[in-house]
């Protein structure tokens, strides 16, 4: 007799060494049955048939094994949308929504050019891009194949209004100029312990770390952004939970004005921002 789905996820539950054990298993098995998380709860008794609990089992020994359950299961919400995710790409995360509510919050709604430094599956220049039709949105990675996967995900989720390239930072946009760039670049220091850990291990070195404090990337964006911004425009980073101080002195050093940083839900400061006054 095949196992039941309630079984399966206790079961599961025990052997996945995560904070959210419960729900990784869930999406795993969810993934397996091609079925909402509801169902495995209305259907606590349904049996699996053979080769769905050897995929399942699969699944569960690369969690097991620290891999990301994005990878595995190949997509990740973010904001309002659900994005395809694959190992070329940070998985996006709900700290950086943080990005998305202040730009909402502190740009007009009237027609715009915005860009998404390093954008990877293209969460944030997507997000922005969907909350505001009028705005015309570029977001630019230095990986092809993240490129790639943010115009799929631009088509997976009928936005019409962004636009992906390849290009190291800004190196390919020439003399274009935005109201409002926004960026989560690579901000770990390169000794991290960190980057032994968790589900960074299987996440791309190069989207990562920056330099020996973390700051190689952040300094290059704000040194080079003041040539593609309009007047009163934003530039808005993330950051570390330790480089707010840091990031602020940055900005104002380059004549940034408005500069200040907001919080997460764990009350840590993870964006900074300030206003180019030409």
């Amino acid at each position: 007799m095949q196992p039941r789905i309630d079984q399966l996820l206790a079961q599961a539950k025990q052997k996945i060494q995560s904070e959210t054990a419960q729900l990784d298993a869930e999406l795993l098995l969810a993934f397996v049955l091609n079925k909402p998380r509801s169902f495995l709860r209305t259907w606590p008794e349904k049996q699996l048939e053979a080769e769905q609990l050897e995929r399942f089992e699969a699944l569960l020994k690369a969690r097991q094994e620290g891999q990301p359950v994005a990878y595995l299961i190949g997509h990740q919400g973010f904001w309002s949308l659900d994005l395809a995710v694959n190992s070329s790409t940070l998985i996006p995360r709900a700290d950086t929504e943080l990005l998305v509510e202040a730009a909402l919050e502190l740009v007009p709604e009237h027609s715009l050019q915005v860009l998404d430094l390093g954008t990877g599956t293209g969460a944030i220049a997507l997000a922005l891009a969907a909350e505001r039709p009028l705005w015309s949105v570029t977001g630019v990675d230095r990986v092809a194949e993240a490129v790639s996967l943010a115009q799929q995900n631009a088509k997976r989720n009928q936005i019409h209004n962004a636009r992906f390239i390849t290009s190291f930072w800004f190196a390919a946009l020439k003399q274009q100029r935005f109201d409002l760039i926004v960026s989560n670049p690579p901000y770990i220091a390169a000794d991290d312990q960190h980057l032994t850990q968790g589900d960074v291990r299987f996440e791309p070195s190069s989207a990562l770390v920056s330099g020996a404090d973390g700051l190689e990337d952040i300094r290059l964006i704000i040194a080079h952004s003041v040539a593609h911004l309009n007047n009163q425009a934003w530039l808005m980073l993330e950051h570390g939970y330790d480089q707010a101080q840091s990031v602020q002195s940055l900005l104002s050093a380059a004549g940034f004005q408005q500069v200040h940083s907001r919080r997460d839900l764990a009350g840590h400061e993870r964006i900074s921002l300030g206003q180019w006054i030409c």
